[in-house]
């Protein structure tokens, strides 16, 4: 008889294995030595090892399942109870119990995190649907139905919930979409109505812009185009497709009027150029009359230059202020002068010149009479106050006496 730590041979050729229960037998030998016996049988319990191992690598390195995992245990634990092997097979077993533990400790992970990803799930499709209500009632349509767009590719990418609760997150979901939806087709709709209407409005300023390109009524032309202009603005944009043609017939009626006002604009600048270098003239030969030294001769230089002057027309705009200013120049001086010698030469104003310089002489005197008397009191405030008031008088004196010698006395 042979035998081995896990096993023996007969004299009959029967072999055995040994377990913690006793030995059984798994298998007879008769073609050859009980040595050969059984290392033929202990290659059998090689075996199991190997799928033992095999099985343990997966579960660690690999995505098996808990289920599969399972299953795989469950199929080996009957190889072993029924393998006719010679071996450990009770280390084989309590390998086995090992890995039932771990198979059940993963179902017990992945249950966790089962339950992790749906809450997880939840929380995420709780907020996809508050922000779906939030965007129904936007108007931002472009921006909010490109997120509504995203939200649901989001959604197809979350795990399902428990049916009930899924399906109720769903409808809310769907229901903000409709909404939005909705709204955003009854928005486009009117927009379209109102574009529409914005088309009509356009056509009938074309009409009228393109009545008015022939004019040369060119002030009150030129307002209407501006006013046009500013209801052109105001009528807002009709459809994409339309709104560059008006557009283009808008603007084309306006510059077929704007550049004959040009031409005939440019026309009036050169005439005023040429009226502006014979005015020049005419404000050259008028200063030639400063200082006025003989009215008659003067005014009547003067009055011819001013009906020539009248004559020749308009200038440009900006050079208006300047070329009149040199003409009202002397006419203003002539008539100072003119001023000057009826003032010299009315006796009634100068009686009344004179009869003033009388009265202020007196005043003066008497302010100054009183001013040194209150001084040499010694009533030094209302000496100040009749002196100060003596400057004002004595100012006015000086400025009539001045007068009365223009009139020559």
């Amino acid at each position: 008889m042979s035998s081995e730590p896990w096993g023996r041979v007969d004299e009959a050729g029967t072999v055995y294995v040994r377990t913690a229960d006793g030995e059984r037998v798994v298998g007879s030998w008769q073609a050859g030595s009980p040595e050969e016996a059984l290392a033929y049988f202990e290659r059998k319990y090689d075996g199991l090892v190997v799928e033992i191992d095999l099985l343990e690598r997966r579960l660690r390195t690999t995505d098996l399942s808990a289920k599969d995992a399972a299953t795989a245990v469950g199929h080996l634990r009957e190889q072993v109870a029924r393998a006719n092997a010679v071996g450990d097979l009770d280390a084989l077993s309590r390998r086995l119990d090992e890995l039932d533990a771990e198979v059940s400790s993963r179902r017990e992970e992945r249950k966790a995190a089962r339950a992790r990803q749906l809450e997880e799930a939840r929380s995420a499709k709780d907020a996809l649907v508050a922000e779906a209500e939030e965007l129904a009632v936007s108007e931002q349509w472009r921006s909010a139905g490109e997120r509504l767009r995203a939200l649901v590719d989001t959604w197809k990418g979350l795990p399902r919930l428990e049916r009930k609760t899924d399906d109720e997150l769903w409808h809310r979901f769907s229901q903000a979409r409709s909404a939005f939806s909705k709204r955003r087709k009854s928005h486009f709709a009117a927009l379209d109505s109102q574009r529409e209407e914005t088309r009509r409005r356009k056509e009938k300023l074309i009409a009228e812009a393109e009545a008015l390109s022939e004019s040369t009524d060119w002030g009150p032309t030129a307002a209407r185009y501006r006013e046009l202009m500013r209801e052109w603005k105001a009528a807002g944009r009709a459809h994409r497709d339309a709104e560059e043609g008006l557009w283009t017939r808008f603007r084309a009626a306006q510059d077929v009027f704007f550049a004959a006002r040009g031409e005939a604009f440019a026309e009036r600048d050169a005439e005023q150029r040429d009226n502006l270098a014979r005015k020049e003239e005419l404000a050259a030969e008028a200063e030639k009359l400063l200082p006025v030294t003989d009215l008659r001769t003067a005014r009547a230089a003067l009055r011819s230059i001013g009906e020539r002057w009248e004559a020749v027309g308009h200038v440009p705009r900006e050079a208006r202020a300047a070329i009149e200013g040199r003409i009202h120049a002397v006419e203003r001086a002539v008539a100072e002068a003119e001023e000057a010698e009826w003032r010299r030469t009315n006796p009634e104003a100068r009686a009344r010149a004179a009869g003033l310089t009388g009265q202020l002489q007196d005043a003066v005197e008497r302010l100054r009479q009183q001013a040194e008397k209150a001084r040499a009191q010694g009533n030094t405030a209302k000496a100040e106050k009749l002196e100060q008031e003596l400057a004002g008088r004595q100012a006015l004196l000086d400025q009539a006496l001045k007068g009365l010698q223009e009139f020559g006395g």
